[in-house]
């Protein structure tokens, strides 16, 4: 464990020194750190594996994944679902629900050993969206503006959407003994998620009300007005938990509030604080991801391969695509927001407890199934997203600006 603190601290330190000239080179943080845990791999690979099977290991992934809950929901601009609204919905509520569907029932073809309450858990893991392995996507000025706001929507909103599935799949899922039901999960997922909305809608509401009446009082500093952005996660988290509540959707419900209740013209600001205590967390995910690469990768089968990329492709276009008729994004423009799905974190964070919670034979297939989707989606999205901005400029001419 010592050892693996101080690799991953090493890189990140590496990665500081470095990040103007890599980001350069177009080598991202993310993929920066993917190819350092490989270069560790060989030297920490069993103290790591032990690592992420514990306790510890399971509070900090559920710590780091309500902060990026809270982050995600604080990003989005525009309104409640950005400037394209109805749109926002429409792939927030029909797209992202069918692609689950479609990849649990992919699944049951290509993953016949899986159970159905472990497919929807991979499902979960495997289909939303985020931008961390392929930030410059919302800046590209090549996309047209319209098309980044909605996908900035996208990946503030989904992983919050697809939480207390995740968890009430997993409750089945990881029940060894059968003696859990659906039902019984369900029953028990329900008032979960309506205990973690309360409490999430009155702690933002306190807390952004609060710093209302304290900022007009002249009473925060600028180091204050940061610091309560990274207690609120922590707090709405800890409150929903300690009564039985489900904490990712506290935290995520929080940051909403938080968003739309604070009045103040520097949020942006003041985010800086929780987006970089974000970005340290994640960073040792990535590294792990990478750490773990050489092990999952030398056993997958052709069956796992396929699944990943056909979630990583079809299984996301095809549902969006859908979900867009009949609005006024043209058919190009559906074919790139289905396109430019990248990744990240949140599967890396949701397939980390997946790792915690299953039985020892479905451990192995949860981590197989994070690090290829995510090595996979560096590549295709990391590479491929530069050419499909680069192709749709060259179909619309003078309608998009230069690259980033």
């Amino acid at each position: 464990m010592l050892l693996s603190l101080i690799a991953v601290s090493g890189v990140v330190a590496g990665w500081s020194l470095l990040a103007r000239r890599l980001e350069q080179w177009k080598i991202t943080a993310p993929i920066f750190l993917v190819l350092a845990g490989v270069a560790a791999s060989f030297t920490i690979e069993r103290g790591l594996a032990d690592a992420l099977d514990g306790h510890v290991a399971e509070r900090v992934a559920e710590l780091i994944l309500a902060v990026l809950l809270f982050v995600d929901a604080t990003d989005v601009r525009g309104g409640l679902f950005g400037k394209e609204p109805r749109s926002a919905v429409r792939v927030l509520f029909v797209a992202l629900p069918l692609s689950l569907a479609l990849a649990v029932l992919l699944g049951l073809w290509l993953l016949p050993d899986l159970d159905w309450a472990m497919l929807v858990v991979v499902a979960c893991v495997v289909m939303p969206i985020d931008f961390a392995p392929a930030a410059s996507i919302l800046r590209d000025e090549r996309i047209p503006e319209r098309v980044r706001d909605l996908l900035n929507v996208e990946g503030g909103y989904n992983d919050g959407i697809v939480s207390p599935l995740f968890i009430f799949a997993l409750v089945l899922a990881g029940d060894t003994s059968h003696a859990v039901t659906p039902w019984d999960a369900l029953s028990s997922a329900v008032p979960q998620a309506i205990k973690g909305i309360v409490v999430g809608i009155c702690v933002g509401a306190v807390l952004a009300g609060a710093a209302n009446v304290a900022g007009r009082r002249g009473f925060m500093t600028g180091q204050s007005r940061r610091l309560i952005l990274v207690a609120a996660p922590l707090l709405s988290y800890g409150l929903s938990v300690g009564i039985g509540g489900n904490g990712f959707v506290s935290a995520f419900v929080c940051g909403i509030a938080i968003r739309y209740l604070w009045h103040t013209p520097g949020i942006r600001d003041d985010l800086e604080l929780i987006d970089d205590s974000g970005f340290v967390l994640t960073a040792a995910m990535w590294f792990v991801i990478g750490a773990v690469a050489v092990l999952a990768l030398s056993s997958v089968s052709w069956r796992v391969m396929v699944f990943c990329l056909l979630a990583l492709t079809l299984v996301r276009m095809v549902p969006v695509a859908v979900a867009l008729l009949g609005t006024t994004f043209s058919w190009h423009d559906r074919l790139l927001i289905g396109w430019l799905g990248p990744r990240g974190t949140t599967s890396i964070v949701f397939g980390l407890l997946a790792f915690n919670a299953l039985a020892d034979h479905e451990q192995a297939d949860s981590l197989t199934m994070v690090v290829v989707v995510v090595l996979g989606s560096v590549v295709l999205h990391g590479l491929g997203a530069p050419a499909a901005a680069h192709a749709y400029a060259r179909s619309h001419p003078g309608q998009t600006g230069p690259p980033v």
